[in-house]
């Protein structure tokens, strides 16, 4: 294959820029779909957790669908297949999610209640070993204990846990799609240059 030069300064230059760049729109509608589900999902307080899984799944079969999108209509030397392989998982996620949104919606707060109190032992163990060179340990011990109480109150009333990790979604989704939004518009200003 021959290497081709050009100018300095040119999109071409950096060929995954200009691949990007060319589908500048498919990274804005995926910016957009985050940004409708994180209104959903804290527009509707009483949101249950299968609504919520629900609309995860909708979610993540758009966004991978747009990923997919634009690893194929990239036609630039560059490789796209870990754009590729973002479009499908996030098709399988959306598929599995759908098809089984009791188990998925379970087996997540189950996870971030496993996790929440794992990590708030490891903070009270790693208190008490370091108690003798650190000063306010019993801060990292209290952290620990609303950590594990968390992950506690989690498993004992799972309806709840939903109702509260929703708002924190919602949030995390609508930061995640303003992002992708001015990314893709930057992207866009990339994609008029000519050479």
């Amino acid at each position: 294959m021959a290497t081709r030069t050009y100018p300095p300064g040119t999109v071409l230059m950096r060929p995954m820029l200009d691949g990007l760049a060319r589908n500048w729109w498919l990274i804005l509608l995926r910016g957009i779909c985050a940004i409708i589900f994180g209104l959903l999902t804290i527009m509707w307080p009483g949101l249950s957790l299968l609504t919520l899984v629900i609309l995860y799944g909708v979610f993540a079969l758009f966004d991978g669908g747009f990923a997919i999108g634009a690893a194929i209509m990239g036609d630039t030397p560059t490789p796209r297949w870990w754009l590729a392989l973002v479009g499908v998982l996030g098709i399988l996620a959306g598929a599995v999610t759908l098809a089984w949104p009791g188990i998925t919606g379970l087996v997540l707060l189950y996870f971030i209640a496993g996790w929440a109190i794992a990590a708030g032992v490891f903070e009270i163990v790693g208190a008490i070993r370091l108690r003798k060179e650190i000063d306010g340990e019993w801060l990292l011990i209290a952290s620990g204990l609303v950590s594990v109480l968390f992950g506690v109150l989690i498993l004992m009333f799972p309806g709840a846990g939903a109702l509260g990790l929703a708002f924190t979604i919602g949030i995390f989704a609508l930061i995640y799609g303003f992002l992708l939004v001015g990314f893709s518009l930057r992207l866009r200003k990339h994609a008029e240059v000519r050479i």
